[in-house]
């Protein structure tokens, strides 16, 4: 099963060279991608992929799933999202001020 660490390594990668890019939205857009790739190592620790549902009388609760790393990734979706939103919001009425050329004063920076 070598898919899930070749997806996290991509997004953590992604994450990783857009945060090196200029420009507000696309470092919003990284921190996006580091986020799921975290989310993705949390559901990996909790091995849910082969055990059991975690309800009770569902079955043995020594193969049950551990629902723990579920609900820090919903939480951690959640708080994503609205980190993104208020971010992007930020770009937007900043006019993604990062990559503006400032014009010159006329002052004299060298002395």
């Amino acid at each position: 099963m070598t898919v899930l660490p070749i997806t996290i390594g991509i997004l953590v990668a992604g994450g990783v060279y857009l945060l090196c890019q200029p420009g507000l939205v696309r470092i919003v857009f990284g921190i996006t991608l580091l986020s799921h790739g975290a989310n993705l190592v949390l559901l990996a620790s909790g091995v849910s992929a082969w055990r059991g549902e975690p309800l009770t009388g569902a079955g043995d609760p020594a193969d049950a799933g551990d629902p723990l790393p579920m609900a820090f990734v919903l939480t951690a979706i959640v708080i994503t999202l609205a980190v993104t939103v208020f971010m992007l919001a930020l770009a937007r009425l900043g006019h993604d001020d990062d990559t503006r050329h400032v014009p010159d004063t006329g002052e004299d920076h060298h002395a």
